[in-house]
């Protein structure tokens, strides 16, 4: 994959805490309940346990967008790609890189046989929106959520 410039940029799988912990920056930015890294780097840990993975894409030695992303298997949708969070670092928007994060997701989802590629989005996130619209997703149902 090119930058804009066309410099190769890559995306690459956070297996250690050095490799999480270089995320946070950017995830904070959707997740923004978590006030420190290593809080943030124990979740990660935990979540990997039960097949959670966070994909960051790189460009110029510095984390462009981060995805958490896990493959499961449901009786109404059979086996999918579940994308838990996809963000760019704000200054970084409109530059492609979420884009390519986004269609990399995809085809590891193609590539694990998956039969669909899902992701929630809170109802506040309009230009969030409008870029899963344009690459082709469809609103397919309504989440609830009940606070215990």
């Amino acid at each position: 994959m090119m930058s804009k410039d066309r410099t190769p940029f890559r995306v690459a799988i956070a297996d250690s805490n050095a490799e999480i912990a270089r995320c946070f920056p950017v995830m904070r930015q959707l997740r923004t309940h978590f006030t420190d890294e290593e809080t943030f780097v124990g979740q990660v840990e935990r979540q990997q346990k039960q097949g959670y993975r966070m994909a960051y894409l790189e460009d110029a030695n510095q984390v462009r967008a981060v995805a958490g992303f896990r493959m499961m298997e449901t009786l109404f949708a059979g086996r999918l790609c579940y994308v838990d969070d996809l963000v760019t670092d704000e200054n970084a928007r409109s530059l492609g890189y979420g884009g390519a994060l986004f269609d990399w997701l995809v085809a590891q989802a193609r590539a694990a046989n998956c039969d669909k590629f899902d992701l929630d989005s809170g109802v506040q996130r309009f230009a969030a929106h409008r870029f899963y619209l344009t690459k082709r997703m469809m609103i397919s149902s309504h989440h609830f959520s009940l606070e215990l």
